[in-house]
């Protein structure tokens, strides 16, 4: 092993290889991101450097995967994902245990958490792949070995290739079955601080209203659907079938949810929020004066954060709009409330006052009101994504190619460059809460009307 080079081998994968050399009948797997492919004569061992990789754990972290709960109260592990093909017919669990050598009670776990995705063929590999991972790739993908397979007998390669959750510890999976493996799923150590029962708005017969908390998932992420607003809020009214979610906010975000008893009322709301039945109001702790009126950008057609906007149209770019019912300005939260309530100080230049604005979201985009706010110069406190571009533009107008003192480019190209660079003035997400409360939702013309409790700045 000392001829290995350095390429950020995770632990456990370097000691499954040992373990596996004792073994002629070893799994074939391959992982994109371990960097490491073994086939069936396991004295033909290759490390691979398919793609940059998180920092690795030190070889004491092992010790840690005993059991996914209890959930660790920092969520600063690196995230790394695992990529596999199945060479053997058999349990998923036991298969994952020995390709990874994690303890199988932490597989279990995985599992449990959602944090396992299977596919019947393996994905076509990124265009930084090998060429010995493409003939890997094209081994397990042969028309003549895909006909053998009756299980994707009727389907297209596309269709097969199509990733779905693994909900059983003991579910089989085939030879050339694709698995991902998120080894470190996100956390949510707030679920377990929140009193869930007194954030419980109201309780009909067909939904739930969540005074939700900030730092945590309304339904669940993808490699996390235990830690969840629904299956907490489940929990704490002691119902025997699970809420299902109807909509989203964002993660950082407070305020009103709705949670639906039945599948068939979680159709019907969505239905209404389709046909723009559903109105909803927020208090945004925006950091500088937010003009009244109707705000309007137009969005970047892009599902990965950060969110960009631009003042002025662009071809196939999403309209996004949004009303400021008023903005008062009022005291900016102290050091003492923003730790409590796991706020991320962004070095604002002004610090004396914030304000505070109620806003009529007239369109659902994905973090509209943040990106809004902050391409208008009055970002969210606490938004560790959106806040440091703004701060950005204030110090050197002009950044923003979208914004009042964008520049003229001369070709697509350059505006494209452009957005490229303006994206990377963009922090990560808030790890807890930002100044933002879905503070009332309504429907059927305000004959179900619904409010949050005071926002955690006025507490």
């Amino acid at each position: 092993m000392s001829t290995v080079p350095k390429l950020r081998i995770i632990h456990f994968v370097a000691k499954s290889l040992a373990t596996n050399l004792g073994h002629k009948n070893t799994s074939t797997f391959f992982t994109f991101n371990s960097h490491l492919l073994i086939s069936n004569n396991t004295s033909s061992i290759k490390h691979l450097r398919f793609s940059s990789h998180s920092p690795a754990p030190n070889s004491e972290r092992h010790a840690e995967y005993g059991r996914l709960l209890p959930c660790p109260s920092q969520n600063n592990l690196a995230r790394n994902i695992e990529h596999l093909v199945v060479r053997e017919e058999g349990p998923i669990h036991a298969f994952i245990a020995k390709a990874l050598d994690l303890p199988p009670l932490y597989v279990e776990d995985l599992i449990h958490f959602g944090a396992v995705h299977y596919a019947l063929v393996c994905p076509k590999p990124p265009s930084t792949a090998t060429q010995e991972e493409i003939k890997l790739y094209k081994e397990f993908t042969r028309p003549s070995v895909l006909r053998k397979r009756s299980s994707i007998k009727g389907k297209t390669v596309r269709e097969a290739q199509n990733t779905s959750r693994i909900t059983h510890v003991d579910q089989l999976v085939e030879a050339g079955t694709y698995v991902r493996v998120h080894v470190r799923p996100k956390r949510f150590p707030r679920c377990y601080e929140v009193d869930w029962r007194s954030r419980i708005i109201a309780v009909t017969e067909s939904y739930v209203i969540l005074d939700k908390p900030a730092g945590t998932s309304v339904g669940g992420t993808t490699d996390n659907i235990e830690e969840t607003c629904a299956n907490f809020a489940t929990r704490a009214l002691g119902l025997t079938t699970p809420l299902f979610t109807t909509h989203q906010i964002d993660n950082c975000t407070e305020g009103c949810v709705v949670l639906a008893r039945t599948k068939a009322y979680c159709s019907v709301f969505h239905r209404k929020i389709r046909e723009k039945q559903v109105k909803k109001l927020y208090l945004a702790l925006a950091a500088a004066y937010v003009p009244i009126g109707v705000m309007t950008h137009y969005m970047r057609p892009n599902r990965k954060a950060p969110t960009i906007v631009s003042e002025d149209p662009i071809k196939d770019w999403y309209l996004c709009q949004l009303e400021v019912i008023e903005c008062r300005k009022v005291p900016w939260p102290c050091d003492e409330v923003e730790t409590k309530y796991g706020i991320e100080d962004q070095n604002w230049p002004n610090k004396e006052y914030a304000y505070e604005c109620k806003i009529n979201l007239l369109t659902g985009r994905t973090h509209q009101i943040r990106a809004q706010l902050a391409a208008c110069g009055a970002p969210i406190v606490g938004d560790s994504m959106y806040m440091p571009a703004a701060i950005s533009e204030l110090a050197s107008p002009g950044l923003n190619p979208f914004g009042k003192y964008k520049k003229h480019f001369e070709s697509e190209a350059d505006r494209e460059c452009a957005t490229v660079e303006w994206g990377a003035k963009h922090g990560k997400e808030p790890s807890v809460a930002i100044g933002l409360q879905a503070c009332q939702i309504s429907w059927d013309e305000g004959e179900h009307l619904y409010k949050a409790g005071a926002p955690w700045w006025t507490q």
